[in-house]
């Protein structure tokens, strides 16, 4: 060891003596409760939408800007890509175990509710794509919320598009206790 890695070696001890110890616990545990508390509500909003409401008909909540409006969607936002459900399918599963795997491998709580969502969400629409007609795999999705005449989501569209902004503020703000200070690598 040279002098230059021992005065590093030694900052080093005395950085983490003043740094506050990292979160304890995963993000996982908390990604898993949020993401079955969204498939949770998905699932029942969309039961209940199913069971209430009339395909082609619309609700006014709030006049023109928000409503309720049951549609079976093929495709993605927009019904893009409805010829490729099979697609989505793929992409649903893919993008569920990949925040699975991230979950596992970040701690902290905001870490786990915003990944959560993700996976409520993303779940909650494959759920549809396995279970609903026309094919296992190929199944449209259960859409009721009607944003005036721009599109037509439900509660799993809500949890991912929250969740993704949620990830994006943690990737931007720090944790508390961070230490962003920058070392000059010369002695």
């Amino acid at each position: 060891m040279n002098v230059p890695d021992a005065v590093e070696t030694a900052d080093a001890g005395v950085a983490d003596e003043k740094a506050p110890p990292p979160p304890t616990r995963r993000a996982v545990g908390a990604a898993l409760a949020v993401g079955a508390l969204g498939l949770a509500l998905d699932q029942g909003t969309k039961a209940l939408a199913a069971a209430r409401l009339t395909p082609g008909e619309r609700v006014p909540l709030l006049g023109d800007l928000f409503g309720l409006s049951l549609v079976y969607n093929p495709g993605a936002a927009f019904s893009l890509g409805a010829g490729s459900t099979w697609i989505f399918t793929a992409v649903g599963v893919l993008a569920s175990v990949a925040v699975v795997v991230f979950a596992v491998r970040l701690r902290g709580l905001r870490w786990g509710l915003a990944l959560g969502m993700v996976l409520g969400g993303a779940v909650g629409n494959l759920v549809d794509r396995l279970g609903n007609p026309p094919a296992i795999g190929q199944g449209h999705v259960t859409d009721f919320l009607a944003y005036g005449s721009l599109f037509v989501g439900n509660v799993a569209d809500v949890f991912v598009v929250a969740g993704v902004g949620l990830v994006c503020l943690n990737l931007a703000s720090p944790r508390p206790g961070e230490n962003h200070r920058v070392r000059n690598a010369q002695p």
